[in-house]
């Protein structure tokens, strides 16, 4: 594949944004983007968000509007470039907010959000030339201090319809009045589970984005593809809906095992824009560029994914609506043969019964022998984790080592992959640490917030 990679740089050495749109259509405003790279294809994307239902305090074309469509634009991009690669990255576009002392600030969101993409395409890129951008834009810097924010003292809080976002919508529900959710895409499971925490489409910033289908075509082709850095994308995009509505705060529900890497002794890591690297990166991207009027961090930072699960356990109300199965979103499905419906079967395990799981995922998956190499990758017999937003490795063995001791202690026969786990993997070792009393101190969660944290960390510290 580097032999691809190379020749596709050479054939098309240029790759152009060459332009964003902002239309305000009556219920709705509508962001396209013009990408395109000489002598093959134009891209133009387009995301609608529907505002019929938001009171719009900040102008949707303004200066910091467009600097931060723009922004989105430069990440929406990555999808786009990554079919060739170019070495060159021209901005023809006007582009408000930016500049060139900006180029590192790009470059390092792309190459660590392209770890996965570089790694499983088998392509040995370096951070220094594997893509040099050029500036042949016009900023408008100088007129950013002139342009005033009317804040409106709202929460948006990103919705997934996994369990992580279930249990900050839990946690904040002493905020109901002043909480909008944030959807892309607006699947099933992110309805249902806004709906079991008492939100409508009302209380809701539905986006829709749509990826330009000659992308589509070069995927077809042979063209390079592979996994971007997404959660970008929705830290832009929810910084757009922010200015919009006058939001103060982008609450999202990432935890602190999005930190670790993905590839063993590497910093290649799936979630790399979910790590607190990146929160801390976009946080301080906002306050330099867009004036700091909304915060963005994540809730659950201090927590690890067994912590969550067992919060998560306890709120019966999003057990029927939750889905964290990448393959089976569009059809609201659980497909149970990926590592993500394993991982979350895992992490549940110690603190649900069997017969609870099985009605949630239709079966018992620990008892699945289909699903050993997945199960080995989550345990750590393997070099890298599976590709997946999933916990770390010390998390799914003490997940298991918990489950292990349930099952033994009631005599019960164990599952198929639970028994190969306490047999391959020396057991008491797990428990030394307890997980469930850990506290990640490197957060950015706001002060006026940390009573909800504060709650739940009583919640899944306790013994049982």
């Amino acid at each position: 594949m580097q032999e691809k990679y190379e020749n596709l740089r050479r054939e098309y050495p240029v790759f152009s944004y060459d332009g964003y749109h902002i239309s305000v259509e009556a219920g709705s405003v509508l962001l396209t983007f013009d990408f395109s790279i000489p002598g093959l294809c134009e891209f133009h994307p387009k995301t609608k968000i529907v505002t019929e239902n938001l009171q719009i305090l900040n102008s949707p074309d303004s200066l910091r509007a467009r600097g931060i469509a723009f922004a989105l634009g430069m990440v929406e991009a990555v999808s786009y470039w990554k079919s060739v690669c170019s070495p060159e990255f021209v901005i023809i576009c006007q582009a408000p907010y930016f500049g060139e002392k900006d180029f590192e600030w790009w470059k390092k969101l792309w190459f660590n959000g392209l770890g996965e993409f570089f790694y499983k395409n088998k392509i040995e890129a370096d951070f220094d030339d594997f893509v040099n951008l050029k500036f042949n834009s016009i900023t408008q810097e100088g007129e950013r201090d002139k342009e005033e924010f009317t804040a409106g003292g709202l929460n948006i809080i990103p919705v997934g319809g996994g369990k992580d976002s279930c249990v900050s919508l839990d946690l904040l529900k002493a905020f109901k009045n002043n909480n909008l959710c944030f959807t892309v895409n607006d699947q099933e499971a992110r309805r249902q589970t806004a709906e079991a925490a008492g939100y409508g489409p009302e209380d809701t910033i539905r986006t829709y984005r749509e990826i330009d289908t000659e992308l589509l075509r070069l995927n077809r082709e042979g063209f390079l593809n592979g996994h971007t850095p997404f959660s970008a994308i929705v830290a832009f995009l929810s910084l757009y809906c922010a200015h919009l509505t006058g939001a103060e705060n982008i609450v999202l529900s990432n935890e602190s095992s999005a930190n670790e890497a993905s590839v063993h002794g590497t910093d290649i890591n799936h979630q790399y824009s979910k790590s607190f690297e990146f929160e801390k990166d976009f946080s301080n991207y906002v306050q330099e560029h867009f004036g700091g009027h909304t915060r963005y961090f994540s809730l659950l930072r201090a927590f690890n994914e067994l912590q969550i699960a067992k919060r998560f356990a306890s709120l019966k109300e999003f057990h029927k609506a939750f889905r964290s199965c990448n393959v089976g979103s569009k059809k609201n499905i659980w497909c149970k043969e990926c590592s993500k419906c394993l991982f979350v079967y895992i992490v549940l395990s110690p603190f649900m019964a069997a017969e609870e799981l099985k009605e949630i995922f239709g079966e018992d998956l620990l008892d699945k022998v289909g699903l050993l190499e997945e199960f080995k990758g989550l345990i750590g017999l393997l070099d890298l984790k599976p590709f997946e937003c999933v916990g770390t490795v010390d998390e799914v063995r003490y997940a298991l080592a918990m489950t292990a001791e349930k099952y033994a202690s009631q005599n019960l026969k164990m599952p198929a992959l639970l028994e190969y786990y306490v047999k391959e993997i020396s057991r008491g070792t797990e428990l030394e640490a307890d997980l469930l009393k850990a506290y990640e101190k490197e957060n950015a969660i706001p002060e006026e917030f940390l009573d909800f944290v504060a709650e739940m960390y009583e919640d899944v510290s306790k013994t049982d």
